[in-house]
């Protein structure tokens, strides 16, 4: 069922005002990850809040506690639950979104104030942080619901939101206040949906819409050698001790190759062969060799790449501690290095089914070493992946809305990162959960000059309008 045309007329007459209110939005440095700016996520978070109340929708801000953090106990930002609409006759859809956003500074590269959002009338760019990641796809939902309200036209759903300020800094509280608000029943806000919508990634290139149905997990290890009882001159030492680093590098060398295959025996097997069904998908998606040289750094095979990214484990090294590495030249032996790596899970492996595996493959590898230094192995933090059905009527309404906004058939994709939120409404609320994105592949989430194109902020918000539509009109 398509929206209806006064939406989407309403939706183009008052873009330059949208725009503006995500103006105000970028402008509240909500920054999570610190200490200096958590009142600022506070005072986003009430924005917002205010912003949901001048449009209808009833809402209750959840104390979700204090934490430690930069050595001070700060009061963690509210998650904003809010209901619209209660007709049982109507299906009901959860929003869910993030008001927080990654640090930024000018001096980072960017090339105007990252916090005042620049209209770029040449490129059409929204350039600003959080424009794409995630408050402009949070507004978007706002203009639907301003359209609506405004034309005195109903929703053609019920629906319940659920929005946070900690997205960018771990989530911290969210999974516990859901599955409190889920064991509520009938006395609690998600009773009674239906499915969930998250719009917090992007599609697939800067040309063809996507709905992602998989998340990879993660499983995050730290190794640490310790070796002599303090730092050592190389030239007094070289050579007649053993030396944590020199075991650390070579023992993170064993754990991946330079075509990114995993070395750990197990690893790779867990996984089950695509079917044919699954192989026509990735073939279907619009990714060139241009794509694939730009991302992936030259792999000509379309679907290898692709599946490398959605539906395989992958293991990357993230760094060294502990080591040598300001500016000059100093000799020294570290006492002590640690390194860090992690896994990207696909199902069914989870972190405890992998921990295992890793613990028993580093343990053998470093005991062929006969080294006098002592290694230690920790498991720091992990997500569980997920993969929806595609087939559900939730992916079929969003199908429909992208196929009535952009005239285009949508990729199916599934992200290489995590969401672990994602997993959380799965499988608390027990419902077909979708990733409706907004942005472009190129937005540059997370890093300098982030943007939203001025096109899929507008053609974007008139998709979520249509989804509600035809989530209302599935049967």
């Amino acid at each position: 069922m398509p929206a209806p045309a006064s939406f989407s007329n309403y939706i183009d007459t008052h873009a330059d005002a949208f725009i503006k209110r995500l103006g105000d939005a970028v402008a509240i440095q909500s920054i999570s990850s610190d200490a200096r700016r958590r009142q600022d996520v506070i005072v986003m978070g009430n924005w917002l809040n205010g912003q949901l109340n001048e449009l209808g929708v009833e809402t209750k801000l959840v104390d979700l506690g204090t934490h430690e953090m930069q050595g001070q106990t700060l009061q963690l930002p509210p998650a904003i639950i809010g209901r619209l609409g209660s007709d049982p006759a109507k299906k009901t859809v959860l929003i869910y979104g993030h008001y927080d956003v990654q640090p930024a500074l000018k001096t980072d590269g960017w090339k105007t104030d990252p916090f005042t959002l620049v209209v770029d009338e040449d490129s059409g760019r929204l350039i600003g942080r959080g424009s794409t990641d995630d408050k402009g796809p949070i507004l978007g939902w706002l203009n639907v619901l301003e359209a609506h309200k405004n034309l005195g036209i109903a929703m053609p759903v019920n629906v319940r939101f659920c929005f946070e300020g900690m997205e960018e800094n771990g989530s911290e509280g969210l999974d516990e206040c859901i599955q409190e608000e889920v064991k509520k029943g009938k006395d609690g806000w998600f009773d009674g949906v239906d499915c969930v919508c998250i719009s917090d990634n992007y599609w697939l290139n800067t040309r063809t819409p996507a709905l992602t149905y998989g998340l990879r997990g993660i499983a995050y290890f730290s190794i640490k050698i310790t070796g002599p009882g303090q730092d050592l001159h190389s030239g007094l030492f070289g050579r007649t001790v053993h030396e944590p680093m020199t075991d650390l590098i070579k023992l993170m060398s064993k754990l991946v190759d330079h075509n990114g295959d995993i070395l750990i025996p197990g690893i790779d097997d867990m996984v089950p062969p695509h079917d044919e069904e699954e192989l026509k998908l990735y073939q279907k998606m619009d990714y060139t060799i241009d794509d694939i040289e730009e991302a992936a750094g030259g792999k000509e095979k379309k679907t290898t790449v692709l599946m490398g990214r959605m539906r395989q484990p992958s293991l990357s090294l993230h760094g060294i501690e502990g080591a040598f590495s300001a500016v000059g030249a100093k000799t020294v032996i570290p006492a002590k290095v640690g390194g860090k790596f992690s896994i990207r899970l696909v199902p069914p492996q989870t972190p405890e089914k992998i921990i295992p595996f890793v613990n028993a493959y580093l343990e053998a590898e470093f005991a062929k070493f006969n080294s006098k230094n002592k290694m230690e192995i920790e498991y720091l933090h992990g997500g569980k992946p997920w993969v929806a059905d595609v087939k559900h009527w939730n992916f079929e309404a969003a199908k429909k809305a992208i196929e009535a906004v952009y005239k285009k058939t949508p990729d199916y994709t599934r992200e290489g990162g995590s969401i672990p939120v994602t997993l959380t409404f799965a499988e608390s609320l027990g419902v077909n959960v979708l990733l409706l994105p907004m942005g472009r592949a190129d937005d540059g989430a997370h890093s300098t000059n982030e943007k939203l194109d001025r096109s899929n902020f507008i053609e974007g918000t008139k998709v979520l309008g249509t989804y509600l539509y035809e989530v209302g009109a599935a049967a």
